[in-house]
């Protein structure tokens, strides 16, 4: 038989199953650099990723934060090896950490734990979420977004041990992570112990905390006319349990495909897989204060300082509200000190005041309110646009979901919840029912909202500034009649 395309008969093929010595060896060698890199690589006179790992041992914490910028400086080909096959490095790369640790702690006596490398991207590799594609599938990805649902921390097994029912034999089997579960073996090799013999001992495995965040694109980089996509996220170890509905992230992670059960009943292809995100870094935009984390350049702090500098700097910007709109100098301007907001304090007891400024513009119909909040919807760097007709209370506030694998229920935070740190524009205010109205009221004075349902008793920050609009009770002035009537 003639031997097929690109076949040399002089050489030796093998199918992969079993790893070859000249793999094993690459395999050491990868290792081998991840340590180098975390030895060697320093930013002026300081080893920086040696005192990361003292100083996070030294409060157990057993993770490791490492900048995908430093891992280009350091070998560029080396790091778009692991941005292509993350999946693969990354075990390498935690081993490499912890044998590394090893060798920097010798002095101490206890067993030194496992670490979890933590990566950190770079703002300009940060890809659109709508972007995303079958092309990315097992690549190093960043995304942001805004974190809308959250589960409660769940345990996932790393390795599970089994044991044979009929010889008891024990055997440990290593567990992938992210939603990849486990196959346990049909038969024993060595003994004829009949058909799935093994069970799980779930007492002798070992697990991590693990977490399914739900992300949304953000507001401000949504096409008019369309839907907000979402993607699901899993978290583990030490990212797990720090994100809650209403922050705006980044997340690093492995675009990755999962096989979803309930979905067998759907007219879905045999090879049809469901796309998440298996972080392996998380960041935030605000710290948990509400302060921006946006650093500026040079020459535009320069610029801001010019700015503040000009004798007519209030009327510079009071005239650049909505410049198409003539006139209403008072509403133009009261809009300028609700984008710039007060100074927020917080007092020697704890006491916080807000520095958030709400804003109501009543007015006849035609008076151009709906296209001041248009416009500031536009100008604000965290700004969410609601009709107050089409808006409910759970819609504004937060909602408890029932989720429908897992049948528990979830927090789903509203557009007050998504527009912390920024502004939330209202219209039609006067149309909304009452007890709709009274929902935002605790967000609108304590900058917090309270959720009591279905077992689920938190808090959530909405520290935001309401700019609403609202015609009289008879849908116009009346002169004839006082305000209160």
């Amino acid at each position: 038989m003639a031997a097929p395309f690109g076949w040399d008969k002089g050489k030796t093929y093998h199918t992969g199953l079993h790893p070859t010595r000249v793999e094993k060896d690459s395999r050491t060698s990868l290792e081998l650099k991840f340590i180098t890199f975390l030895d060697q690589f320093r930013v002026e006179e300081h080893f920086i990723y040696r005192e990361k790992i003292k100083r996070n041992f030294e409060g157990r914490n057993y993770y490791v934060d490492v900048s995908i910028e430093h891992l280009d400086a350091y070998d560029r080909k080396f790091s778009d090896k692991l941005k292509e096959t993350p999946a693969d490095m990354m075990p390498l790369f935690e081993s490499a950490v912890q044998s590394f640790a090893r060798k920097l702690l010798v002095e101490v006596d206890i067993e030194i734990p496992p670490f979890q490398v933590v990566l950190r991207a770079p703002q300009k590799a940060n890809i659109m979420m709508r972007e995303l594609n079958a092309d990315h599938i097992s690549k190093l990805i960043r995304i942001s977004g805004i974190v809308i649902s959250a589960t409660n921390l769940t345990s996932k097994a790393t390795h599970v041990q089994i044991m044979c029912k009929t010889c008891r034999h024990f055997k440990m089997l290593p567990v992938a992570s992210g939603f990849s579960g486990v196959q346990l073996p049909r038969t024993f090799g060595p003994k004829d112990c009949g058909i799935d013999p093994f069970v799980i001992i779930h007492d002798r495995c070992t697990y991590v905390d693990q977490q399914v965040l739900k992300i949304q694109e953000a507001p401000d980089f949504l096409p008019v006319g369309d839907l907000p996509r979402h993607i699901t996220v899993y978290l583990d170890r030490y990212l797990a349990d720090r994100a809650v509905p209403g922050r705006r992230v980044n997340i690093v992670g492995i675009y990755d495909v999962f096989n979803n059960n309930s979905n067998k009943k759907k007219s879905q292809g045999i090879g049809t897989r469901i796309p998440y995100i298996r972080s392996l870094g998380l960041e935030f935009d605000m710290d948990q204060d509400g302060q921006g984390l946006a650093t500026f350049t040079h020459a535009e702090e320069e610029e801001i300082i010019a700015m503040s500098r000009r004798p007519n700097f209030h009327k510079i910007f009071t005239n650049s509200i909505a410049p198409s709109i003539y006139g209403n100098h008072d509403i133009k301007e009261a809009i300028t000190c609700l984008l710039f907001g007060g100074s927020k304090k917080i007092l020697a007891d704890g006491m916080k005041l807000r520095g958030d400024i709400n804003v109501l513009l009543l007015g006849d119909p035609g008076t151009a309110k709906s296209q001041f909040l248009k416009f500031v919807q536009q100008v604000a760097p965290v700004a969410v646009y609601t009709s107050g007709k089409g808006s409910s209370a759970a819609g504004l506030t937060a909602a408890v979901v029932r989720d429908g694998p897992s049948r528990e229920f979830r927090l789903e935070g509203g557009a007050m919840v998504l527009a912390d740190g920024g502004v939330i524009c209202i219209d039609e205010f006067d149309k909304m029912r009452e007890e709709d109205r009274v929902a935002i009221h605790e967000a609108m004075e304590q900058q917090t909202i309270s959720i009591a349902k279905a077992g689920i008793t938190t808090i959530l920050n909405s520290r935001t500034s309401v700019l609403a609009a609202a015609n009289p009770i008879k849908g116009r002035y009346d002169d004839m009649k006082a305000p209160n009537e």
